[in-house]
């Protein structure tokens, strides 16, 4: 009889680690999906840069800068992602955004580009997706933020320390400033 009550005891705590485990898990796949959500849209936004840079090469020389700007950063972004310096790669792609920002004052500087309606289709697809980037970006910080939240707690922490090299992830925030990122950083769950 005892014996019974100590297994069912035992598959239950068994059982409620599984479910922290599978949920941190899903947690972390969350994040790794948000971020590739974050990927896609600045491939997108790459692309439209090009379209748009070759639409207005015609009217205007500051595109060959640009194009130039834009093609250094996005190799910077690739090559820090590819070495895994999210910080760097961050930095570059948000350079980029800043270049969008440009690009409409430019824009209003040359009429005849103004009036071009590719050119104005091309510039409003791009305050689109740097609006969907601004979206996945925050999405993906939510998923941090919630991951974080979840393996500090108690009880789930227990199941961290039992397995930290598949559960203690370390990720970093997109476009936060450092002071935002210190207290993020600094969390502690009150109990």
């Amino acid at each position: 009889m005892f014996s019974t009550f100590i297994i069912i005891v035992l598959v239950l705590l068994a059982l409620w680690g599984i479910t922290i485990y599978n949920k941190l898990i899903h947690m972390i796949e969350a994040i790794n999906n948000n971020k590739k959500q974050i990927d896609i849209q600045l491939d997108r936004r790459f692309k439209v840069y090009e379209s748009l840079i070759e639409v207005v090469r015609k009217y205007m020389d500051y595109e060959k800068t640009t194009l130039k700007d834009v093609v250094a950063l996005r190799n910077q972004a690739q090559k820090a992602a590819n070495s895994g310096l999210e910080k760097d790669r961050m930095a570059a792609e948000d350079a980029i955004s800043k270049i969008g920002m440009n690009l409409n004052m430019v824009f209003e500087q040359y009429p005849d580009l103004k009036a071009n309606q590719n050119a104005l289709q091309l510039q409003e697809e791009i305050s689109n997706t740097e609006n969907k980037l601004t979206f996945s970006k925050q999405a993906y910080n939510d998923s941090i933020e919630n991951y974080n939240a979840a393996r500090k707690s108690f009880p789930d922490t227990l199941i961290v320390g039992m397995a930290p090299a598949k559960l203690y992830k370390e990720f970093e925030y997109w476009g936060l400033s450092e002071e935002k990122r210190a207290e993020q950083e600094d969390y502690k769950v009150k109990m």
